[in-house]
């Protein structure tokens, strides 16, 4: 398994990785609207009020777009499918698509929230990462 850089959140964005520690798929949402967000923001792009909330995702989501990356370090390496996701919430969100065979992935494949563990380069606690990977209904 590879391992990863792991992530230096800053005060946009450390609400999600928390919930990440904990195993929880959260979203920003404005609490002036309701408009929820992703990627993370300062300011709600619908209403421009600065105060926030959070929600918690399903983990439901299917496939808007994908590409995928063979690392030039790491020859021997699977290739990693890199997805944008529409979340079922009404956002996107891009993560990558674990447990799927090259040839299974499509437009609109239904996918679930899983997670995963990995080793750290730069931390000594593995990371955990929220990857995604084709439902039991994907057929």
């Amino acid at each position: 398994m590879s391992s990863v850089i792991a992530p230096t959140p800053d005060g946009v964005d450390q609400y999600f990785w928390d919930g990440v520690a904990r195993k929880q798929f959260l979203l920003q949402k404005c609490s002036a609207c309701g408009a929820l967000r992703q990627p993370p923001a300062p300011m709600c792009s619908e209403c421009n009020a600065l105060e926030w909330e959070t929600q918690e995702a399903t983990g439901r989501a299917k496939v808007y777009s994908w590409l995928v990356s063979h690392h030039p370090t790491e020859p021997d390496a699977d290739p990693r499918i890199i997805v944008v996701l529409d979340l079922e919430e009404g956002v996107r969100f891009v993560a990558n698509l674990v447990e799927c065979n090259l040839a299974d992935i499509r437009f609109g494949l239904p996918v679930e929230l899983t997670w995963v563990e990995y080793p750290s380069m730069n931390r000594e606690a593995p990371q955990i990462l929220p990857q995604f990977r084709p439902t039991g209904d994907a057929a």
